[in-house]
């Protein structure tokens, strides 16, 4: 909670220090590091009822799924540093990809301006609770699904807590690979679809 609180933070605070007026670019990173799926929400509004907006609006949600990625490389790092040579690589190459599409968008719409929506103080109490929650429930949900469905089981409880959250997958699936509990192979599979569960589920 510690971890995931501070990294929140992190953004926060510097939206706070930046002030709301900060470029495209920007609020793509700080929405990543905040939350992209609070970032995709908020900006899909706004190119709702600006269409003039759309394409801003792309890039800043493809900006923030992208920072996720390295959100989830840290946390990897942290959790699993003997194991992260052999998580990380499949995560890197899909930074890469995603990477390469903002570059893409941003050629589009370097000379918009956007505004980050007003975010949630990631400190408080009950986010903390929340996450808390949704953490000790993936991780039992992993240890289940392994033991009554082998791999398959964890990669149903990847797909299903991905959809809205990245941090709680990662962060159990990578300390169950480094107490050897599963491999490290399972673990970036796991995490790999949690992502795709979450991206669809931005779309």
């Amino acid at each position: 909670v510690v971890l995931v609180t501070g990294l929140t933070l992190g953004g926060y605070l510097a939206l706070k220090f930046l002030g709301q007026r900060a470029g495209i670019l920007l609020s793509g990173v700080l929405g990543g590091m905040i939350s992209s799926t609070a970032t995709s929400v908020s900006y899909a509004r706004r190119a709702s009822n600006a269409p003039s907006q759309v394409a801003a609006a792309a890039l800043v949600i493809m900006l923030a799924s992208t920072v996720v990625k390295v959100r989830v490389l840290v946390e990897v790092r942290l959790v699993a540093p003997d194991q992260f040579w052999k998580i990380a690589p499949p995560i890197i190459v899909m930074f890469g990809v995603t990477s390469l599409l903002c570059v893409w968008a941003w050629l589009r719409t370097r000379n918009v301006d956007a505004k980050l929506p007003p975010q949630n103080n990631p400190t408080e109490l009950k986010a903390a609770l929340v996450f808390a929650a949704l953490y000790a429930i993936v991780l039992v949900a992993v240890a289940a699904g392994q033991h009554y469905f082998g791999d398959r089981g964890i990669f149903v409880v990847a797909g299903i807590s991905g959809l809205t959250d990245m941090d709680a997958i990662t962060l159990s699936t990578s300390r169950m690979a480094q107490g050897g509990n599963i491999s490290p192979h399972i673990a970036w599979r796991a995490i790999i679809i949690g992502s795709i569960a979450n991206m669809i589920f931005k779309g």
